[in-house]
């Protein structure tokens, strides 16, 4: 069992091809070129750059390439029939499903195929009827199961380890590349194998811009310091932002960091299973509205995590469909005001039948640095 009661592991990639399979039938499909390799790593455990993978009722088929010799052995085992192209992965593939029987309506995934591959589709794999599929794999990456809970735990926890050891270190005269660096250092030295993304360190005005990428500006007293980063293990990731202020806060400054942490609050203690993202959203954006900051709220209140910092589900004005029990997402509302500055509170949370669990423990007050 987890710290927090999730049972232990246990092999998940056979009920992932099976979930997929039964997928793929319901669409009509004989096969799915999977070239996602995010999808990949979900179905085989291969976590290397350059990868085909075909999946039919039966076969599953693993090409890469020489680099991978060694290291798709032993990330895949038995789970895959591993091949190892020395020439191009895809004169690969053709020879692969030439042998494979009863195989002629294959899926490709259309939201991650390049024009040019697109186009060996339809010129050297012409032999075959090609059928566009959006999001099959990655709708059963949405749910998470306790395996991959227990990983993102972890990515929280090497996040937050950072975040804790980096926040002492703050003071004005540092730029915001200095900032990043010590956090960075923090996250490696915590255990995290890589950063899902760029960490986000933005101060002073600059905090108004939600993805803002790190620069040269020198921290000064009064500021706002927002920082947004994550930590990666096995793959899977966290996602968290917490806002500071160098100083003492003013009026303006606590007000809005006070109407951001109640609107995370609220939403964060509200998400159900079977509320639409819609509906989630709504919860934060109503109430920063209600406070007469709802056009300073400009994104959508989060997103799942797991392979990748940003995947299903959605949570937006937009989306309708029900969020599922298992998933991981982040609530993330904040206020940006244009040459003045912005606030966000970012916490990962998890979504059982039970109701929402909070994987993020760094307190959110205001923490004014001195």
């Amino acid at each position: 069992m987890s710290d927090h009661g999730v049972p232990a592991p246990t092999e998940p990639r056979p009920t992932r091809l099976a979930a997929l399979r039964d997928a793929l039938a319901r669409a009509d499909l004989d096969a799915l070129l999977v070239t996602s390799l995010a999808n990949i790593r979900y179905l085989t455990g291969f976590s290397g750059s350059n990868a085909l993978l075909v999946i039919t009722a039966k076969d599953c088929v693993l090409m890469t390439d020489f680099r991978y010799a060694t290291q798709v052995e032993e990330e895949v085992g038995g789970h895959a029939m591993i091949r190892i192209e020395r020439a191009n992965l895809w004169t690969g593939l053709w020879a692969q499903l030439g042998a494979l029987v009863s195989v002629e309506r294959i899926g490709f995934e259309s939201m991650g195929l390049v024009h040019q591959d697109f186009a060996r589709l339809l010129e050297q794999g012409a032999r075959w009827s090609w059928r566009p599929t959006t999001e099959i794999v990655e709708t059963l990456r949405a749910v998470k199961d306790p395996g991959e809970v227990v990983l993102i735990e972890r990515a929280v926890a090497m996040a937050e380890t950072a975040l804790r050891l980096t926040v002492p270190m703050l003071h004005p005269g540092l730029t915001e590349t200095a900032v990043a660096g010590i956090l960075e250092r923090h996250l490696r030295e915590a255990g995290s194998e890589a950063f899902p993304f760029p960490s986000i360190v933005a101060s002073g005005p600059r905090s108004a811009l939600p993805h803002a990428r790190t620069s040269e500006r020198v921290l000064e007293t009064g500021d706002f310091v927002l920082l947004d980063f994550g930590a990666v293990t096995a793959g899977y990731c966290s996602d968290i932002t917490r806002t500071f202020v160098l100083g003492r806060a003013t009026d303006g400054q606590r007000e809005v960091y006070d109407v951001v942490r109640e609107a995370n609050a609220r939403a964060s203690g509200a998400i159900r299973v079977g509320m639409t993202g819609m509906a989630a959203d709504a919860v934060a954006r109503d109430y920063i509205d209600s406070r007469g900051f709802g056009e300073a709220f400009g994104h959508s209140l989060g997103h799942g995590i797991g392979l990748e910092v940003h995947e299903a589900p959605r949570l937006s004005r937009v989306v309708e469909t029900p969020l599922a029990a298992g998933t991981v997402v982040t609530i993330e509302p904040g206020i940006y005001r244009a040459g003045w500055g912005g606030v966000r509170i970012e916490d990962n949370v998890y979504l059982s039948d039970a109701g929402p669990r909070i994987l993020t423990g760094y307190p959110r007050d205001l923490h004014e640095l001195s």
